[in-house]
């Protein structure tokens, strides 16, 4: 039987061990404070009746069979799925395809970059309001194009179902920096011998792009992703500035149904939402550490 060994620890390690757990505590503190503890309350007032003012009272898991039994939220979640599939399928692409085309430098690729980064400067509060203009009836420019062709043609696109959705998803849809600047910083860490080799042994650009860059910027992708979903999980100021969740429930989501909540001085059944919206950030990103392999190196 093979006796084990005991690892001896001088004492300058154990001196340096104390250094590193002296500048941790700070850090340790912080996440205690300003993490922990409120997660910790978010959950237990999620099963009280609480008006943010009195004394919490235990009610159980009432609150979520509210929530569960109310067409808004049941609407909400659809929006919050079919929304997760848009930013992780058309987003985050378009800001992939943008990363490869600033990458490759082609003719006017400085104009590209200028066009791209300079609107996602501006706010999405902005970019909301520029959007009820845009889609305005009367004074918009969208409307105004069609009705060149069709002067018939009257839509409140903010305001009339089933065009509401789709007028909420344009104000986010195309700006997509935080993925473009993600994998573009991935893209130039790669190794250009991998490139060169790959060009010797008669590789095209498309193989150098399909085979090796987009494989090795596969954990820069699924960050992204995570950027984009998890951003549509708490999408707020796009919706509340142009449609307030209307028409009917037909743009709701869980950050408008938690203010009003809090509007209402129903701030467990608030927490609740807030519950449900950590839990979704979790499975989401379980889900896409699984499918992208993002403990997994790369190279």
């Amino acid at each position: 039987m093979v006796k084990k060994q005991k690892v001896k620890i001088s004492k300058l390690e154990r001196r340096n061990y104390k250094w590193i757990y002296l500048f941790l505590l700070p850090s340790l503190l912080i996440f205690l404070i300003f993490y922990l503890q409120p997660i910790i309350t978010v959950f237990y007032t999620s099963l009280t009746k609480w008006d943010g003012f009195n004394t919490p009272v235990f009610i159980g898991l009432k609150n979520y069979m509210d929530m569960f039994t109310n067409d808004a939220f049941r609407i909400s979640l659809k929006n919050i799925l079919l929304w997760s599939l848009i930013a992780g399928t058309l987003h985050v692409g378009f800001g992939v395809l943008v990363a490869f085309i600033l990458y490759h430098k082609p003719k006017g690729w400085k104009f590209t970059r200028a066009v791209f980064m300079v609107p996602n400067v501006i706010s999405a509060a902005a970019w909301a309001m520029i959007y009820r203009f845009i889609f305005n009836d009367d004074m918009g420019i969208l409307n105004n194009i069609i009705r060149k062709i069709n002067p018939d043609f009257h839509i409140q696109w903010f305001y009339e179902s089933p065009y509401a959705f789709w007028a909420v998803t344009f104000t986010w849809l195309f700006y997509a920096v935080i993925v473009t600047l993600i994998v573009l910083n991935d893209l130039m860490a790669i190794p250009e011998e991998l490139t060169e080799a790959a060009k010797v042994d008669g590789a095209t650009g498309w193989q150098i792009t399909r085979m090796i860059h987009l494989p090795l910027c596969r954990n820069a992708i699924g960050t992204g992703v995570i950027c984009s979903i998890t951003s549509r999980v708490a999408m707020y100021e796009q919706i509340a500035l142009t449609t307030a969740g209307g028409p009917g429930d037909d743009t709701m989501n869980l950050p408008i149904i938690l203010v009003k909540a809090i509007q209402d001085m129903k701030y467990g059944y608030a927490n609740a939402n807030g519950v449900i919206m950590f839990i979704l950030g979790l499975i989401i990103l379980a889900i896409v550490n699984r499918v992208f392999k993002m403990n997994e190196s790369v190279y």
